[in-house]
């Protein structure tokens, strides 16, 4: 069983086609996303629709659930008066130029996924959220405390669990047994469309389940980061060809 999981398209609707490209020569099974498919760029509509029309299992993303309740707050922690100026000029034109239907889409989303495997007897949960199951807004960074991510996880009966929010990939395997081993693993899918780690190419995961697969073996679970390239230059004189912040061309183009 190969799993595609993708999150954090934010409105980059040249991004979503060179993703949607390169899935379609991967092979997989199935497919989900974890959220955030709009703000910061100019495709909001578009990139609803052409996730709508492949009828992927889709959860809200924090700019998701603002938008799609009409909100002036996208529930982003930004740093400093600067970046927060900038953001409400954001959130202000994604909620002028999205459509009824779609943001009517984006109020609906379930907030989480969980999807239960019955392997050699033995339950596997894979549990897809956006930034955390606490809070759909949480930061789960690679640097997170051990403890502090395990108790996340097992709270939550997570065995596997995929979220996005940071824009920053990574795969952590903890082992949270005592007389025996049970191997959990935190996977950031990192982002399709607004990277942060430096790379502009998108990004995303294939996850591989077999009937060998055990939380008492850590390397039985198949992790893959996919990174794909797109027209960033395209994506970002959309930017600057609209009332969002120059800035955010910026980022597209340095991913950060």
């Amino acid at each position: 069983m190969k799993i595609a999981l993708f999150s954090d398209i934010h409105a980059n609707l040249p991004a979503l086609e060179a993703f949607f490209k390169d899935l379609d020569t991967r092979n997989v099974d199935s497919v989900y996303c974890l959220g955030d498919l709009v703000g910061y760029n100019i495709w909001p509509n578009e990139v609803v629709n052409e996730i709508r029309k492949r009828h992927i299992p889709t959860i809200a993303g924090n700019y998701d659930f603002g938008i799609g309740r009409m909100s002036n707050e996208c529930g982003c922690a930004y740093k400093t008066d600067h970046d927060k100026a900038n953001g409400n000029v954001s959130i202000s034109f994604t909620n002028e130029i999205i459509k009824d239907s779609e943001r009517n889409y984006l109020r609906n989303l379930p907030a989480h996924i969980k999807v239960e495997f019955q392997l050699n007897e033995d339950k596997l949960n894979l549990l897809l959220v956006h930034g955390s199951p606490r809070k759909i807004n949480e930061y789960l960074f690679e640097d997170r405390e051990e403890k502090s991510l395990l108790r996340i996880m097992e709270q939550a009966d997570a065995d596997i669990m995929c979220f996005g929010h940071t824009h920053k990939p990574y795969h952590r395997i903890l082992n949270s047994g005592t007389d025996a081993p049970h191997y959990r693993h935190a996977i950031n899918l990192g982002s399709v469309g607004k990277p942060k780690d430096g790379d502009v190419r998108g990004c995303y995961v294939i996850i591989a389940i077999n009937e060998n697969t055990s939380v008492l073996n850590k390397d039985s679970i198949g992790v893959e980061f996919i990174r794909f390239d797109y027209d960033v230059e395209t994506a970002a004189k959309a930017v600057e060809n609209s009332p969002l912040p120059d800035e955010y061309a910026d980022m597209l183009r340095k991913a950060y």
